[in-house]
Parts: C-alpha cells; structure tokens; sequence
C-alpha cells in the first residue's frame, strides 16, 4: 500500500488555525487512512492508503475544510517523491534550517522566478512542484518577495529528511 505524507498549509503559524496534531491524525484514520503518525505541530502526517494521491489530498483538504471552516491546503507527496526532493536539494552549503522547500499544489510556471526580489541575497531554485529557497539570514526577517511561493506551504531541509526518514520507515517495514 502506498505510503504518502501530506503537508497542510498555515495550520499552527498565525495562518489557518489551530490543529491539536492528535486530531489531525483522527481525521485521517477516519478517512481510512491507516499507520498514521504525525510530526510536530505544524501539519505534517505520514501514512498509507490505496487511493490516489490526488484523491488522498482533496479528501483530507475536505474533511478538514469541515473542521476549520476553510480549506488550509493540502500538499501530498510519495515517499519516493520526498526522497527524490532531499536527494536533489540544492545550496549544498546552505545550512539545512535555511533552506526552505516550499511544496506547491502543481508545477510552477517555468519564469515563476523571474519576478523573484531577494534584498538579502535569496537564492531559489525551481524544481516541478517544489521551489527551493535558500535564506543566508534566515527566513524570519527576510524580504523575498515571490509570488510563486503564495499556494505552496514551506518546510526546512531538516524536517523534509525527517519525513522522508519516517515514511521510508512506514514502507519498509511492510
């Protein structure tokens, strides 16, 4: 059975709302989804389930949508895909924690970085449905200013491993 993970967006950073983890993974094991395991609180769940994952991300956008009252965005990716996103991570002297995968709903634009304005001296580069951008300050005060990034939901090199780490373990151990 397939293994995904599924990254919600604005859910626990001032966006969204507020999501108790547990109850993102009752959520999903009610939609059938099953070894479900979450990873800390900013809307990250890992599991398996049959379906596509086209369907898995608009079923699971939809029952929380129900829950919060809008749809937060869901981003779903294979496990393979998320080894595929550490494995070819640019900036290899960036540190991990400054560079910010952002996972996008569908593939940007080829020219989405042509209206990029890095102030702090960003880089980005694009990737299908990923855009890597490396923040030499970090992100927290940076004035990037990139359109292309708005659908997308972000997370830091770090946590992309740890869930890639966490899904390999869900499908390895069939």
């Amino acid at each position: 059975m397939p293994v995904y993970c599924a990254l919600l967006r604005a859910v626990n950073v001032g966006g969204t709302g507020s999501l108790p983890m547990a109850e993102l993974k009752a959520i999903c094991e009610g939609l059938g989804f099953s070894d479900v395991k979450t990873y800390i609180q900013s809307g990250n769940v890992v599991f398996r389930s049959d379906e596509a994952e086209k369907t898995v991300g608009e079923r699971l956008d939809e029952a929380l949508s129900k829950m919060m009252g809008k749809r937060p965005g869901v981003m779903v990716r294979s496990r393979k895909e998320l080894d595929g996103i550490v494995d070819d991570a640019p900036f290899p002297d960036a540190k991990p924690n400054f560079l910010l995968v952002y996972f996008l709903p569908e593939k940007a634009a080829g020219d989405a970085l042509e209206t990029m304005v890095a102030p702090d001296g960003e880089e980005a580069k694009l990737a299908g449905r990923e855009i890597y951008v490396h923040y030499p300050n970090g992100s927290g005060r940076s004035k990037l200013k990139l359109p292309a990034l708005k659908p997308g939901t972000s997370r830091n090199l770090n946590t992309v491993r740890k869930l890639a780490e966490m899904a390999a373990a869900l499908e390895d151990g069939d």
